[in-house]
């Protein structure tokens, strides 16, 4: 069984993010003095007392607003309140019991899960202000909680609150199966599109503006194939572009995706190709050692020849010439075209970043491709290799040693990685190989 999903849901800018921030302990939603800036669900786990649960922050809901954005921000929010099991419906002590707050209680009260009212912004300590008791009206089973999100105070009370309208099973979901997948591109690349459609179901907010998702936002499948935490990121900007400071935090939660991630779906608009900018977001996987896919998107716009995808994959090879290891997928996210063929390659790459190979098969391949291509020499003095050992994975991490680290060239390096490439696979996942000089303790990558 998965755990218990609590949503917490309200007007913009109420403290939804500060309140979701302060309950699972670290800095996951964006948090901005500006409505409307947490746009999609965001998912963590929290615990209290023992007890794990999914925490989701949802878009604030603006019940009458005809606005495209604020009305799937709504969608989200109502489909957040359909999945959830238990409800934190957060208020505002300074801006009083709103209209807005009068309809989001009644949609509330229809989907007939239990409903935690917190009244947010009491910041000072004793007795309670006048303004706290108009929430009264809202005529909910429980007793409103007076809360300060920026300070903490009441937080116990809504937790032992959540906790009591929580159903609890003894086999919560084991996290050690859950393969983490960041989706990572330049923005409008398709990639909450391709979530959406590995999902089945909406649950990403989809739009053809440019810079639509703005946090990095966890969406949990479980099916035939195996449990999945797939991330979907804000698009990667150009850093010259970078100027708004919301879209800064979202440049750093994409790179905060990427170390979260055992896998990255590297999204390419098929149209475009392989971009300079496509070239840095693929290399910030690559550098923090990920297995790694490259997802071609929108190939059904691509018109067709024999030769198409060979000549394709030459310029995608020659773009990202620094990962040839990476494995290709063409695909549509709108036509459902060969979107599926992910899972498999996903756990494929998974499996080979995680493989080990034991200290013996390493050094009879070591001593198979010394002698096939002897040591480099430099002035007399040969390369002395003398056994190597994997030391972990994930990435995959070899350390060599030898008689002098000087004369181990780059491209030798390389020979020994493509021999470690074709004797075991490593298919999906960068090679680390450090070399190490006998009665040297330090190491070099």
């Amino acid at each position: 069984m998965s755990k218990p999903i609590v949503a917490i849901v309200g007007r913009p800018n109420v403290g939804k993010s500060t309140l979701f921030n302060k309950l699972i302990g670290e800095r996951r939603s964006i948090v901005e003095d500006t409505p409307g800036v947490t746009r999609d669900r965001i998912y963590a786990e929290a615990e209290w007392n023992d007890h794990r649960f999914l925490l989701v922050d949802t878009g604030g809901i603006e019940p009458k607003s005809d606005d495209t954005i604020l009305k799937q921000m709504r969608n989200q929010a109502e489909i957040a309140i359909a999945t959830a099991d238990v409800i934190v419906f957060m208020c505002d002590i300074h801006a009083g019991l709103v209209a807005d707050d009068r309809d989001i209680a009644i949609m509330l009260k229809k989907s007939g899960k239990p409903v935690v009212l917190v009244v947010n912004k009491v910041d000072r300590v004793g007795e309670l202000p006048y303004e706290f008791y108009e929430f009264y009206e809202l005529g909910f089973d429980r007793e409103p909680i007076a809360l300060s999100s920026l300070h903490g105070t009441g937080s116990g009370d809504l937790l032992d609150a959540v906790i009591e309208e929580c159903h609890f099973e003894d086999n919560e979901l084991d996290d050690e199966n859950v393969i983490n997948v960041a989706v990572i591109g330049k923005p409008n690349a398709g990639k909450s599109s391709i979530i959406n459609r590995m999902c089945g179901e909406e649950r990403v907010i989809v739009s053809s503006i440019a810079g639509t998702t703005r946090d990095a936002v966890d969406t949990r499948v479980e099916n035939d194939y195996g449990i999945y935490n797939f991330i979907d990121t804000a698009g990667i900007r150009r850093h010259s572009k970078v100027e708004d400071r919301i879209e800064k935090f979202s440049v750093l939660r994409a790179n905060m995706a990427i170390e979260r991630a055992d896998v990255c779906l590297i999204m390419i608009d098929a149209a475009d190709g392989v971009t300079e900018q496509d070239e840095k977001i693929a290399g910030l996987a690559h550098e923090a050692g990920k297995a790694c896919i490259i997802v071609i998107n929108k190939w059904d716009s691509i018109e067709k020849e024999n030769n198409t995808v060979r000549e394709y994959e030459k310029r995608i090879r020659t773009a990202l010439s620094y990962m040839p290891y990476a494995p290709i997928a063409y695909v549509s996210a709108l036509t459902g075209q060969r979107v599926k063929n992910l899972y498999e390659m996903i756990n494929k790459v998974y499996s080979e970043a995680r493989r080990r190979i034991t200290t013996g098969m390493l050094n009879d391949l070591l001593n198979d491709a010394t002698t096939r291509v002897q040591p480099p020499s430099d002035k007399g003095k040969r390369l002395k290799v003398y056994y190597m050992t994997q030391t972990s994975v994930a990435p995959p991490t070899f350390v060599i040693f030898c008689n002098s680290e000087e004369l181990f060239h780059f491209s030798y390096r390389r020979y020994i990685e493509n021999c470690l490439r074709e004797t075991f696979g490593f298919d999906g996942t960068p090679i680390k190989i450090v070399i190490r000089q006998r009665g040297d303790d330090s190491t070099k990558a």
